[in-house]
């Protein structure tokens, strides 16, 4: 499953990370690498705020997309 089919509220471990070099680079930074914990807290205008570690991020859909999820 994608983040962005994802419920508010709910806690998910992070499979993997796809798409191009850059955006996994990216993502990586925010701390989002496979087997942390990620909370989906809100989606506001297209930006999907998640909660990663001690973080909260605000990303787009596409970058939202490019985050698996286990079931």
């Amino acid at each position: 499953m994608i983040l962005t089919k994802a419920k508010v509220g709910q806690t998910h471990e992070i499979t993997k990370i796809e798409g191009k070099e850059k955006v996994q680079r990216f993502l990586f930074s925010l701390g989002c690498s496979e087997g942390e914990k990620i909370t989906l807290i809100s989606i506001l205008a297209g930006n999907y705020v998640v909660n990663i570690k001690d973080g909260r991020y605000a990303i787009d859909e596409a970058m939202a997309k490019s985050i698996v999820l286990a079931d």
